[in-house]
């Protein structure tokens, strides 16, 4: 089983933390997310791996190379973004035979992967309670009769997975029109092979689409409660690491330091003394948390600080930030509704009760400074001491 995975895109509505990232590159636990798309499709029977690759493809093709866990790897670029089958069509000349297509932004179990490739022609499946935000499948019996896109009245509550496995006649089938949003639809091509053959709806157990930042955390909470006990790196004194923490290689943790699993604490990092991290957190390559910090629930991304005195809830940090001593994240509202966010200039619910901050790549806050929920950091964006941050920066 060949499998194509998607990862061209620079993931807008990830921004800032795609402004030097593709967002299939983001980390998710202890590799990138595409990675954990990689491995699954391994674990589900795919032995060759075709990236498509667009923005910041370097960044794919130096992670994979030429062979990724004993399977072949190869590339096709797409020259513009112009749809889903148009990244499948860049592929087509490595295509000889039936083939999967994966989203790279998207993770599934590998039971449910396993059993889409068994029955192929296939596409994944996922029960929603409101259809009506999703692609959605109409069926008979096992059998897919037709896809609707975010219907009214939905068919059926089985959402489109965006997984789907195709037969080797499909390679000719992807030149298909612009939709009315100027894209190449993968579902037109599915609707073709609907035509064509018997295709089985295959419902997944799990599935997670990771489009925006609380999603990237939700990713993480998922992958990081996977984790298994391992204290590889130097844990000094009396720290006092709790539950299924992973402290590799080449990291340190300083006494008085409380770490609460899941907590992956990975190379190079260096916690404490006296800090406190707490539920499904990520410390990246290199990065600093220092005394009387508190970090619950968050990513933060290689090289990135939070050095003195400090609380950070519920947020994704990218690379290269400092927090300044003092710096205060808000991460629950008053009322209790879901926090809201700023996503490609429209306010949307995180449908997240606590949800933190967002900073870009390279952003710096000044002593003493506090960011409200929801809040934005541009890539270096800076504070001044003391400030309230309520709106986007």
């Amino acid at each position: 089983m060949q499998a194509v995975v998607l990862a061209a895109g620079q993931g807008t509505r990830m921004r800032p933390l795609t402004d030097h990232t593709p967002k299939p590159m983001l980390p998710v636990a202890d590799r990138p997310l595409v990675a954990h798309t990689a491995d699954t499709a391994i674990r589900a029977g795919a032995d060759e791996l075709i990236f498509v690759v667009g923005y910041e493809a370097e960044a794919v093709r130096s992670y994979f190379g030429d062979e990724y866990n004993g399977v072949p790897v190869s590339f096709a670029v797409q020259e513009e973004q112009l749809g889903t089958a148009d990244a499948v069509a860049a592929a087509k000349a490595h295509l000889d035979g039936p083939f999967a297509v994966l989203n790279g932004d998207n993770l599934y179990d590998a039971a449910s992967l396993s059993g889409l490739f068994d029955a192929a022609p296939s596409v994944a499946a996922y029960r929603v309670d409101d259809p009506t935000s999703y692609g959605v499948l109409s069926t008979d019996g096992d059998a897919v009769t037709g896809i609707v896109e975010k219907p009214d009245d939905p068919p059926t509550d089985l959402a489109n997975a965006g997984a789907y496995v195709f037969p080797a006649e499909a390679r000719d089938w992807l030149d298909v029109p612009l939709s009315d949003r100027g894209e190449r639809e993968i579902t037109d091509v599915l609707a073709k092979v609907i035509e064509e053959s018997t295709v089985t709806a295959v419902e997944v157990d799990r599935w997670l689409d990771v489009g925006r930042p609380w999603e990237l955390l939700e990713a993480n909470e998922w992958k990081l409660g996977q984790l298994d006990r391992r204290l590889d790196g130097e844990v000094r004194g009396d720290a006092d690491l709790r539950g299924e923490v992973v402290v590799e290689e080449g990291a340190v943790v300083e006494p008085g330091v409380v770490i609460e699993g899941p907590a992956l604490v990975r190379s190079g990092a260096h916690v404490g003394p006296n800090a406190y991290v707490r539920g499904a957190t990520l410390l990246g390559e290199d990065t600093h948390v220092g005394h009387g910090v508190e970090l619950k629930n968050t990513v933060l991304m290689a090289d990135s600080n939070v050095p003195h005195v400090s609380y950070v809830g519920d947020s994704v940090i990218g690379r290269e930030v400092n927090f300044g001593a003092g710096t205060q994240v808000a991460n629950l509202r008053h009322d209790g509704d879901p926090v809201r966010m700023t996503v490609k200039g429209d306010r949307v619910s995180t449908g997240r009760r606590k949800f933190g901050v967002v900073a870009g790549d390279g952003a710096k806050t000044a002593i003493n400074t506090s960011l409200n929920a929801g809040v934005v950091l541009s890539s270096g964006a800076t504070t001044t001491p003391g400030e309230s941050v309520t709106r986007d920066r």
